[in-house]
């Protein structure tokens, strides 16, 4: 008899599932982790003084990044533009939903957010998701520069080495396929008996129109590397909480490793991997195991304090609550099949007729 295992379908099915993967990642850790001693000990000698610049660090990246995200929505649709306190709201709630729950639900829980306070706009969902594609898209730029420089400066292990040839491969296929499909609103004509898919993907290349616009691209692409330089920035010092004394050079190979290690969350931050991938290669530095994992726990937590911080505070202000936030995928995907076309009664202004590239 051939049986065929099949994920289960029922919100508490999947809940039972992500806690029994958690309870064996723990187990996992429990027995084949670190000195826990040790890494009690490293958290007795912290100084929650250089934690609290680690967390404005953190703070100020949010906020530069999330002005990216900005300068990409401009591009991709006419005004009126959503105001900085909505984008920033969606776009804490999405960090939280990458912090919380497994996957990159985040990129698409910020849509949902931000998506609900564009009534009437047709295509408004595909629009936003091709936003998002290329925001993240923009972080081929600070990425290439900190692995040039921890190529140059750092002691990389062999293991890492191929990761993160792949990743900036991958990043570089992403940003040639992000700019060959942009197309932006203005250079658009009306869509005329196109069925549902094909009006959804020319709206989701106009998401991407800040790949045609140089001067826009250049200042996302440079809010997106400030926002990175902020968080070598907010490494640095949570290095320094640690009392891990090394140069900006290790706290930049350490972001490195931990954007690699959350590229695919396949549990809850990937709790445990993300710590071993940053204790590993501080060995070689001198800083004990035991001492590189707790310090992996911390700057977990801090990276995640303003995004679940604010995400939960958005999250109230925006009358949604946690299990409203696991079901975004599904908020996102209605309006993508085109049912957000018929939602407002209300005529649809003519500039926001359906359009598609006429190049």
């Amino acid at each position: 008899m051939k049986l065929i295992a099949r994920l289960p379908r029922t919100p508490q099915g999947r809940a039972l599932l992500v806690v029994l993967g958690l309870a064996g990642v723990g187990a996992l850790l429990w027995w084949h982790g670190p000195d826990w001693q040790a890494v009690g000990d490293a958290f007795q000698i912290v100084s929650w003084r250089w934690v609290l610049v680690a967390i404005g660090f953190n703070l100020l990246s949010v906020l530069v990044r999330a002005l990216a995200w900005r300068t990409v929505i401009h591009q991709a649709m006419p005004p009126p533009h959503p105001n900085f306190l909505l984008i920033f709201s969606a776009f804490s709630v999405g960090l939280m939903a990458n912090a919380t729950l497994p996957g990159r639900v985040g990129e698409l829980a910020r849509v949902a957010v931000l998506g609900r306070k564009l009534p009437g706009r047709r295509g408004a969902f595909a629009t936003l998701v091709g936003t998002v594609f290329a925001h993240r898209v923009f972080d081929l730029v600070p990425t290439v520069l900190l692995v040039v420089a921890v190529l140059a400066t750092a002691q990389i292990p062999h293991w890492a080495i191929t990761s993160l040839i792949v990743v900036v491969a991958i990043g570089v296929g992403l940003f040639i396929f992000a700019f060959m499909s942009a197309r932006h609103f203005r250079r658009s004509m009306r869509l005329e008996g196109l069925g549902p898919f094909r009006r959804v993907m020319a709206m989701a290349r106009e998401g991407l129109g800040v790949m045609r616009a140089p001067v826009p691209a250049a200042v996302a692409a440079t809010l997106q590397s400030l926002g990175w330089l902020c968080q070598l920035f907010a490494v640095a010092t949570a290095m320094r909480a640690f009392h891990i004394h090394q140069p900006l050079a290790v706290a930049a190979l350490v972001l490195v490793l931990m954007n690699v290690a959350t590229i695919l969350p396949l549990w809850p931050g990937n709790v445990g991997l993300l710590q071993a991938a940053i204790a590993l290669p501080l060995v070689a530095y001198g800083v004990a195991y035991g001492r590189g994992f707790a310090f992996g726990i911390g700057l977990q937590a801090i990276e995640a304090s303003v995004g679940i911080g604010f995400g939960l505070l958005f999250l109230a202000r925006e009358g949604l609550s946690f299990a409203i936030l696991r079901g975004m995928p599904g908020a996102v995907s209605a309006p993508l099949a085109g049912e957000d076309e018929e939602r407002s009664g209300e005529p649809v202004p003519e500039r926001e007729r359906e359009r598609v590239s006429t190049t």
